[in-house]
């Protein structure tokens, strides 16, 4: 058997277990970029210390040291993680850590009139938050959050260092048996541009739906 007869499927399986942790460490750092952003703008003095030391954290590990700490420092206190899930929490950790500052610059734009107007209609923090705030900051965090998730499909190569079969994990390993360079990593490349493209897209049409007309930039 060739070196394209294996290497398509075997490389497609790694697209899949790639696919499989984007499809859970996307949506996950999102809300928890939400989470931390909001907490370090409204919450009380605990909960904004706790959301400051994540990101503080996360932002100054570099993402491989905090993949071997989640798969390997956890195992000292008898928390074992699954490579697979030490990758998602890893990447959900680092990229929420990122958004949440995206978000946070956000929120700190919002014009304050408004938080005053939504007290004056009798709006609890809360609802003045979710309804008033949030919406209107996620909309101008977008850019940031969309560049942010295109930096976690190419990051998501570095799970092989904890054992995960991912797309570069499996390149990697038959480059290594048939000393084929340009082609092994030339359609990994591909597959890359390709999905952080979708990506690119799929933010373009999320913003041109969402933005207000007459603010937008001709």
């Amino acid at each position: 058997m060739g070196f394209w007869e294996e290497f398509l499927p075997a490389l497609f399986s790694g697209l899949v277990v790639t696919l499989k942790m984007l499809a859970v460490a996307i949506p996950a750092s999102v809300l928890l970029g939400i989470l931390l952003g909001t907490l370090r703008v409204y919450g009380e003095k605990v909960l904004k210390t706790i959301a400051t030391a994540i990101v503080v954290v996360f932002r100054g590990f570099p993402l491989t040291v905090t993949l071997l700490i989640l798969f390997f420092g956890l195992a000292d206190f008898h928390i074992y993680l699954t490579p697979y899930w030490a990758a998602v929490l890893g990447f959900t950790l680092c990229s929420g850590s990122y958004q949440s500052e995206y978000i946070r610059g956000a929120i700190r734009s919002i014009d304050e009139g408004q938080s005053i107007a939504a007290r004056a209609l009798g709006m609890s923090r809360f609802q003045e938050v979710i309804y008033i705030i949030l919406p209107q900051a996620l909309r101008r965090a977008l850019p940031g959050i969309s560049n942010e998730l295109i930096y976690m499909v190419k990051y998501s190569s570095l799970a092989f260092i904890v054992g995960v079969p991912e797309m570069f994990s499996v390149a990697k390993t038959f480059n290594s048996q048939w000393f084929m360079p340009i082609e092994t990593f030339s359609t990994l490349a591909i597959i890359y541009l390709a999905m952080t493209t979708i990506i690119t897209l799929g933010f373009k049409l999320l913003e041109n739906k969402l933005k207000i007309p007459s603010t937008s930039i001709r």
